[in-house]
């Protein structure tokens, strides 16, 4: 039997969490056992399962601790640092969005080349002394934006430079199609529907996917859709939601 125990301190539960749930069905499947408890400020997640299961459970919870630490440990980190001239909402929330993907696979990379699954991982512990050419990364990119705050005050250098680096996100979806609803947007990836978004989180979401072709489909342009014209250029097809075309979509 292959045991493990991943550890976090208390205050972030809700990243425990997200590993607890997102692990469960998975441990399920591979007839393991998932057990959680709290004690001396960590929380702490036990795994256990067959030695011929462990190397695919080593794998499952080794992506999860890379994609928590690119995602949420990058964002409090961006929050924390960095320092700009206030844009409108959507296009701060977008720039953040955009600087949290940047270089993504470096990034994993470095994790996934620090990160050693044995009997037991404390995973602030982890980040701060195992990763430390990790944080420096994000220390240079982070520096960079700053020391050019003054540059970034013109509405016009900071779409140039969200364009930048928009562009040199690595591509993560073929096609993807944004429709406007009374409310918000969905967003239709591989024939699959998406929930009713906020302007907001549909730009972030695009950003997320970094697709190679966006089709939106609006009758007024709006903040959101504007912004996306401009960093993503060639990529965007505009088109307007008539019969003809949403037919195309089965809408929930």
């Amino acid at each position: 039997m292959w045991e493990f125990s991943l550890n976090l301190n208390s205050e972030n539960y809700e990243i425990a969490k997200y590993f607890y749930n997102s692990l469960s069905n998975y441990i399920t499947g591979l007839g393991g056992v998932l057990t959680s408890h709290e004690s001396k400020g960590y929380i702490s997640i036990l795994f256990a399962v067959e030695d011929d299961k462990a190397e695919s459970l080593q794998s499952l919870i080794a992506n999860a601790v890379v994609e928590v630490i690119c995602d949420r440990f990058k964002a409090e980190y961006l929050n924390k640092c960095l320092f700009l001239p206030e844009h409108d909402r959507i296009g701060m929330s977008a720039f953040k969005k955009a600087l949290l993907n940047f270089d993504r696979e470096t990034d994993r990379f470095i994790i996934k080349k620090s990160l050693v699954l044995e009997n037991d991982l404390y995973l602030e512990s982890f980040f701060r002394f195992r990763l430390k050419p990790l944080q420096e990364k994000w220390e240079e990119l982070v520096t960079l934006s700053n020391e050019n705050r003054e540059y970034l005050v013109s509405k016009e250098s900071f779409i140039d430079l969200l364009k930048f680096l928009v562009d040199n996100l690595d591509i993560c979806a073929d096609e993807i199609s944004v429709v406007k609803e009374d409310g918000g947007y969905r967003i239709f990836n591989d024939q699959k529907c998406g929930e009713l978004i906020s302007e907001e989180s549909m730009v972030s979401s695009v950003i997320d996917l970094s697709p190679q072709k966006i089709n939106l489909y609006f009758n007024e342009s709006s903040s959101a859709t504007l912004l996306l014209e401009k960093i993503f250029e060639e990529r965007i097809s505009i088109n307007p939601v008539n019969n003809q075309n949403i037919k195309k979509f089965t809408l929930n």
